[in-house]
């Protein structure tokens, strides 16, 4: 039996629908700032909202939204991940820096990594994955991912998006229904 050119476009359309879709990277640990790794995975069933940082950033002052974010949905399963990273050159010189910085200047006690790449070739495998699953790469600090109970992307927000914003809270609340 010959297919026709319509017949073989459409079993090349079936084929490629039909691909399973790649997940983000949720399985990699992150090194944890307090010590020990940190998993997405861990966090299984809960959203979560990851976020790219500096504490030399104009943007800095949205780690005050990140911690009351954190504050008013914590207990009903949000997640708030702060991912410290040099990639933009505001970082702190040394883990114990900023995690002093941050504890001090803001009350952080949100679950933190240590300093990591976030694009490029040195990317941590989430944040790689993010890139090459779904085109998304941080253009600069402060840009938010927010991620399903489990672990697929729901939206991406840039840095002038403040964690507190209408568009961020509803998506969360959303999933935490």
């Amino acid at each position: 039996m010959q297919l026709g050119l319509v017949g073989m476009l459409y079993i090349a359309v079936v084929a490629t629908l039909a691909q399973p879709v790649a997940a983000l990277d949720t399985e990699s640990p992150f090194s944890s700032i307090d010590g020990g790794t940190l998993r997405l995975s861990d966090w299984a069933g809960q959203p979560v909202l990851v976020v790219n940082t500096a504490s030399l950033c104009g943007f800095t002052d949205q780690f005050s939204d990140l911690q009351a974010l954190y504050d008013r949905y914590r207990d009903v399963g949000l997640v708030v991940l702060a991912v410290p990273s040099n990639d933009f050159r505001q970082e702190l010189d040394s883990n114990e820096e900023v995690k002093a910085f941050c504890e001090l200047t803001y009350g952080i006690d949100l679950p933190m990594t240590e300093i990591t790449h976030v694009r490029g070739k040195a990317a941590h495998p989430f944040f790689a994955s993010l890139r090459t699953e779904e085109g998304f790469v941080p253009r600069w600090n402060f840009n938010k991912v927010l991620l399903d109970g489990d672990g697929t992307l729901v939206a991406t927000f840039r840095s002038r998006h403040r964690p507190l914003s209408p568009a961020i809270t509803s998506r969360i609340e959303g999933l935490l229904q």
